[in-house]
């Protein structure tokens, strides 16, 4: 059986982007190692982790590209779906996110919007798709 079970998003610091989620998204943090270079935060099934760069560094000896090396967001997009697509959004810029698209009504009746988080990763703030 395969399972996919977590996201990690390489980040300069590792609890200040983990309390960003949880304050925004009111996850709970399920893990921190004492030096706070790795974390998790209960998202459901699927967690979403964090690795701090100098960590993520000595596991891929190759390298990888910075979230912070473009003007514009890295290019992959988490999403969270809610209610209240409004509120969530303001929210998430109270909390130290950028608008990056205005909500907008797709085709098929979804209310979506976009920031770039603290971290300048993409994030979908939408309604369920029915």
């Amino acid at each position: 059986m395969i399972k996919f079970k977590y996201v990690i998003l390489y980040v300069e610091n590792v609890e200040k982007s983990m309390n960003f989620y949880r304050d925004t998204f009111d996850t709970s943090v399920k893990f921190i190692t004492p030096e706070k270079d790795y974390g998790e935060l209960l998202t459901g099934e699927t967690s979403l982790s964090f690795a701090s760069l100098p960590l993520a560094g000595s596991n891929v000896k190759q390298g990888f590209l910075s979230s912070r090396s473009e003007e514009k967001p890295f290019g992959i997009e988490l999403g969270f779906t809610t209610d209240d697509v409004e509120n969530l959004l303001e929210k998430a810029i109270k909390n130290g996110a950028v608008l990056y698209e205005e909500i907008a009504v797709k085709p098929w009746g979804q209310k979506v919007a976009y920031i770039k988080d603290p971290d300048n990763y993409l994030v979908e703030i939408c309604t369920e798709i029915q």
